[in-house]
């Protein structure tokens, strides 16, 4: 998005503050902050506070009848074991981590094809979390793997304590199911490697001081040698300091070998460098593109894929934002300037169509297609000179679709090479697990979700309301069996509204057990920030604009009150992350339309987010506080900085995890301590493990679960 004027953005931050809700009338925190000591995540002093908050909240929620019944269910479903089991393929092998009740951080396994397909596949285990925990006295969370091809026997395995960003990694065989002797091995860090070769990898990590971004990720990418000592590996390039990270990839398709390296200047723009023997050749694409290569049978050119953040002039023709481009590599690389470029177009966005994403099989492009938040599919077909022919594919409907292509590019004669993975879902109906092959609509069933509520009597619809600019913001209502519009019902608003992330339907077994068998409303918000239309709907609600994501969401609020699906009595908002951010921001400037929050994982302090780990990394998504324009657009929404002593709100909740190393826990420890010298009621939970998925494993997100379930019974319930 074009970067205003110096002017132009002191207008735009003034319009703003003047526009926003209480942007003047708050007590707000002077740079002497007095609770500046609960960003010490791991000091004596900021974890005693924790304990307390903590024992205050199982007190009150976990002594109410209904928490230890829904923390039963909810583990019940957590642990069952007839979930469908998300598999990667490998080889001759699909892969899956399965964590259950015995299992409680998890079984990494694997099975064939063939195997799968039954009710009750026979599964190999390669690796047991739990044993190895154990035995190495360690707390460690899975993830992930990398693993060299052809043959996939050896990988390099991330483990985190306690489900940190940070990970150790380590060499492992596949086939002796042991970590390899002597194998390479990486310390504890926020990593990226790749395999070169069998005897070297690339790496990107900590390599001392002054070797990491401001963000905390490896600006610093080097060659390492098996046998050598680490610090002896060959630096291949070097970010910069302000860069967010600078990363590898490395694809070892027989006759289409690539190695790029990958420098982001910020979190939505790149430049990409082809590594040609010892040098660099920097790609001529756009900075905010997501690239991708295609390698088809029988053709020689590789083909380039574009899938377009801003608009793209080639020739005399301007592709929009959001459009999906298909070109000859090597012609590309040729031309003199992007007037000599030929692109077919794979995709074009409308004002309600926009691409969610692509699966490549050994002949097609997978096409992923949002409608209206509702999934279309089509497949288009490169033939051996190159051009391409659309098919639109027959897919389940209206409800979310999630593609994946079982092809391995290193397998010259791959059985699977036209084959894939579809998953289709929607609020009411559960999972299924499709296998599918291109040129064909004719889909075999792999594995179905069980109902684990009853749907009779119960509808999901779409909806629209106004924002206040007058955008037309959509959100979905999932209804319980019964219910009325008769403004009685318990309701929970859910929003996201940034990184062009989109909220589509999903089967929860866990509102199902929780929410919907008693009655409750669920309400899906899909705000402007997100992904749901495409590059055009997130950035309509970056930086200078955010207040727009609040402003939608907000305006769903009163629609819902307005509808008489729900009132401000029985009303709740939650929100995690970004979405955090979101329910933060809104619950300070129209407390009186809601009656709970449930704040996950959250930024909050928006004045000091880019100093505390990742936050440097999301400047480009809500501008930079030490700049005074963007300051002023910042603060008039920036949570923490908006408690009032004299707003009426409700009861919180804000829940984080100490081991969360991307979003400070910081953010919600200070924001209750803020609540609380204010003389604001508010509970808070902090899981000791977990990173910023909050919790690591199955018990441990029971838990959770409960505590926010049971708070919003709590609040919102039916008065009797």
């Amino acid at each position: 998005m074009p970067t205003p004027s110096t002017l132009a953005r002191w207008l735009l931050c003034a319009a703003a503050a003047a526009l926003t809700p209480f942007a003047m009338s708050q007590d707000k925190p002077t740079d002497d902050d007095p609770h500046l000591w609960l960003e010490e995540v791991q000091g004596d002093k900021a974890l005693a506070w924790v304990r307390e908050r903590n024992a205050e909240t199982m007190k009150q929620l976990g002594a109410r009848a209904d928490f230890a019944p829904t923390r039963t269910r909810l583990l019940e479903v957590l642990n069952s074991s007839d979930r469908i089991p998300a598999v990667s393929r490998r080889g001759d092998w699909l892969y899956n981590l399965w964590q259950d009740g015995t299992h409680k951080r998890g079984l990494w396994r694997r099975t064939t094809l063939a195997e799968y397909r039954k009710a009750k596949p026979t599964w190999e285990t390669v690796l047991d979390l739990d044993a190895l925990g154990k035995a190495e006295n360690e707390n460690w969370v899975w993830g992930g793997a990398d693993c060299l091809g052809p043959d996939y026997r050896r990988c390099m395995l991330s483990l985190s304590r306690g489900g940190a960003d940070a990970k150790v990694i380590r060499e492992f065989d596949t086939v002796a199911k042991r970590f390899v002797d002597g194998g390479f091995m990486l310390p504890e860090a926020k990593t990226d490697i790749a395999w070169a070769d069998a005897d070297t990898l690339y790496v990107g990590t900590d390599w001392g001081p002054g070797s990491m971004t401001d963000s905390g990720y490896p600006r610093i990418v080097k060659r390492w040698a098996r046998g050598t000592p680490l610090a002896e590996a060959k630096t291949v390039f070097e970010g910069r300091k302000e860069d967010v990270w600078v990363g590898v990839s490395v694809d070892p398709t027989p006759g289409h070998e690539r190695t790029l390296i990958v420098r982001a200047t910020d979190f939505f723009h790149q430049e990409t460098l082809l590594l040609q023997g010892d040098s660099l050749v920097k790609l001529d694409v756009p900075d905010d593109a997501r690239l991708s290569f295609m390698h088809s049978a029988g053709v020689a050119a590789d083909t380039l894929l574009l899938e377009l953040r801003s608009d793209l002039r080639l020739g005399e023709r301007t592709h929009p934002k959001g459009s999906l481009l298909a070109a000859d590599f090597a012609a590309w690389q040729k031309a003199k300037d992007n007037s000599e470029r030929r692109v077919q177009v794979l995709f074009e966005p409308t004002e309600t169509r926009s691409l969610a994403g692509i699966a490549l099989t050994r002949s097609h492009v997978l096409v992923n297609i949002n409608d209206n938040v509702t999934g279309k599919l089509e497949e288009w077909k490169r033939d051996a000179g190159g051009r391409f022919t659309k098919r639109a594919v027959d897919a389940p409907s209206p409800g979310n679709l999630g593609v994946s292509a079982l092809h391995d590019p290193l397998r010259r004669d791959d059985p699977l090479a036209e084959q894939y993975l579809l998953n289709y879902t929607d609020f009411l109906t559960p999972d299924t697990l499709l296998l599918g092959a291109t040129g064909s609509d004719k889909r075999d069933a792999l594995k179905t979700l069980p109902p684990s509520f009853d749907a009779s009597g119960m509808r999901a619809e779409q909806r629209f309301a106004a924002s206040r600019d007058g955008t037309r913001v959509p959100y979905f209502v999932v209804w319980p069996k019964g219910a009325k519009a008769d403004g009685s019902n318990p309701t929970l608003l859910y929003g996201y509204g940034g990184f062009q992330v989109s909220l589509e339907p999903w089967y929860s077994r866990g509102f199902g057990a929780a929410w919907y068998a008693r009655g409750g409303v669920l309400v899906v918000a899909n705000i402007r920030g997100g992904g749901e239309f495409g590059p055009r709907w997130h950035q309509a609600a970056m930086k200078e604009n955010k207040q727009r994501s609040y402003d939608d969401f907000i305006a769903v609020a009163e629609d819902l009150i307005k509808q008489k699906i729900t009132s401000a009595r029985h009303l709740g908002i939650e929100g995690g992350s970004n979405g955090g951010l979101l329910v933060g921001a809104v619950m300070m400037q129209r407390p009186e339309l809601f009656n709970a929050m449930v704040c996950q994982v959250p930024l909050l302090d928006m004045k000091r987010f880019h100093k505390l780990l990742a936050g440097a990394s999301w400047v480009a998504e809500y501008g930079n506080p030490d700049v005074a324009a963007d300051w002023a657009v910042i603060s008039a929404y920036s949570p923490y900085q908006n408690i009032r002593r004299d707003a009426k709100y409700p009861p919180l909740l804000f829940t984080t995890s100490t081991r969360d190393d991307r979003v400070h826990p910081g953010h919600a420890r200070k924001m209750v301590a803020r609540l609380r010298e204010f003389g604001h009621p508010v509970l808070y939970y902090e899981n000791i493990e977990g990173g910023h998925g909050g919790a690591a494993d199955n018990e441990q997100r029971a838990t959770l679960q409960a505590i926010e379930f049971t708070y919003l019974w709590q609040r919102l319930a039916r008065e009797d």
